[in-house]
């Protein structure tokens, strides 16, 4: 994977913006640990940074944002502090649903959500139902998110649309795949911001970033505020996207 690491910012171009922002939020539990902290006080801050980050999308002009949370591979972590992510997701929900109401978010979860706790995947639910309408910005947030699960699932369902006669073979395409991923109703995402300085994908939309630009900066994620995403708009700007073809 090819990244590149920006530390200037410049101007952003606002007819220039990304559609689709994606963020990979890493760095929580280092931020902790610099400051001889518990590792739930970074995803505290964490949660605030992202927040802070929501709102200036909206502020700027940018239709979505995806924000990876916790992934499948996530539950390896101790489980005291899985049992915290848990509730902090939950509460955060109960907190914020009426300030997401009132800034016309529309937030929505991918990943598979059936093993998380019965009570959080009644707020999340709750939450999609009450903001579904709302158009101010898009707000996906992956919650025990895989992209090589997401992908085995979209197989599975177009192979049993296939064994029911409602698909043919020769008509699976690229869109159709696009279709059975958790992120149908996005577009895929224009950039893509890794926090933490770490230069890998850690299994988030394999499939949607094919032709995304990636922005890594070595700042922790709880640092990550307006100045930095102005940076990464700044970098995407100056990129020269030519989807593989030649001008």
């Amino acid at each position: 994977m090819t990244a590149q690491l920006i530390t200037k910012s410049t101007q952003v171009n606002q007819a220039k913006l990304p559609n689709h922002v994606a963020v990979i939020m890493d760095g929580n539990g280092r931020w902790a640990k610099q400051r001889g902290l518990p590792r739930i006080e970074g995803h505290r801050r964490g949660a605030n940074a992202l927040k802070e980050i929501l709102r200036y999308c909206k502020d700027l002009g940018i239709k979505t944002l995806t924000a990876y949370a916790f992934s499948t591979e996530n539950w390896g972590r101790p489980t005291g502090e899985v049992s915290f992510l848990m509730s902090l997701f939950e509460r955060l929900l109960q907190k914020e649903l009426k300030e997401m109401e009132a800034e016309e978010v529309c937030i929505n979860f991918i990943g598979d959500l059936t093993p998380l706790p019965p009570s959080l995947q009644q707020e999340m639910h709750h939450s999609m139902e009450r903001t579904k309408h709302n158009q101010g910005v898009f707000f996906n947030v992956a919650i025990n998110y895989g992209s090589r699960h997401e992908m085995i699932h979209a197989c599975k369902a177009i192979a049993q649309k296939v064994q029911q006669g409602e698909l043919s073979t020769d008509s699976i395409n690229d869109q159709t795949i696009s279709q059975h991923l958790y992120t149908s109703a996005s577009p895929d995402p224009d950039l893509l911001i890794r926090t933490s300085g770490e230069m890998r994908l850690s299994n988030f939309m394999l499939w949607q970033l094919a032709y995304t630009e990636i922005y890594v900066t070595e700042t922790l994620w709880p640092d990550f505020d307006n100045d930095q995403l102005d940076r990464a708009i700044v970098a995407f700007q100056q990129r020269d996207r030519r989807f593989g073809k030649v001008k």
